[in-house]
């Protein structure tokens, strides 16, 4: 992708207000804490912690090892390097049991340990961020043919400041232009 066509991108996602009237660019962001997994391993995630470090990237997916949520997983990932060097850390969050992010946070062709993914069991991290949870999930499989069992959030990615408000709220996008746009919103915040 040139650098313009991820100015565009970027310019849309800031105009686009996610499908569930997420917060809004400016709004300040619930702070949140719950359990994560990284690489494998039960961790607490605490978004204040996080801040204190640099921008934190949050974006919502509806499930793991689900074929978009695979291919944003693995952008992310792949990209994770280019995220540091712009000052911000990335962090997952979907409706999984903790159990199913222990594997999705460790598996190398996803999270690869590269960051953290928390369980948004009971959908109160996304509807603290306006984000509709969907009631589905009943007869779905993920690729793995495990059953999914939860409901689901748009995918939707936020950009929080260091100082707590979000800079960019991304959502309307296949998984790959949205974490490129995510990476240009970070590389913007540090101008």
């Amino acid at each position: 992708m040139t650098r313009q066509t991820l100015a565009t991108l970027l310019a849309a996602a800031s105009l686009a207000a996610p499908a569930g009237a997420a917060l809004p660019v400016g709004a300040a962001a619930p702070d949140f804490e719950g359990a994560a997994a990284l690489d494998g391993k039960e961790i607490a995630f605490d978004l204040t912690a996080a801040r204190r470090h640099g921008a934190v990237v949050v974006y919502f997916y509806p499930a793991a090892y689900t074929s978009g949520c695979n291919i944003q997983a693995r952008a992310f990932s792949r990209e994770h390097e280019r995220f540091a060097e712009a000052g911000a850390s990335v962090v997952g969050v979907s409706l999984d049991g903790i159990d199913r992010l222990q594997a999705f946070s460790a598996d190398p062709d996803y999270c690869a340990g590269k960051f953290p993914v928390v369980s948004d069991a009971d959908g109160r991290i996304a509807e603290a961020f306006d984000l509709a949870v969907s009631s589905g999930g009943a007869g779905y499989r993920n690729t793995r043919g495990e059953a999914i069992g939860h409901g689901f959030t748009e995918r939707t990615t936020f950009v929080v400041a260091p100082d707590g408000r979000i800079a960019a709220a991304i959502s309307g996008f296949g998984p790959e232009q949205n974490v490129a746009a995510a990476l240009q919103a970070v590389r913007l915040l540090r101008r």
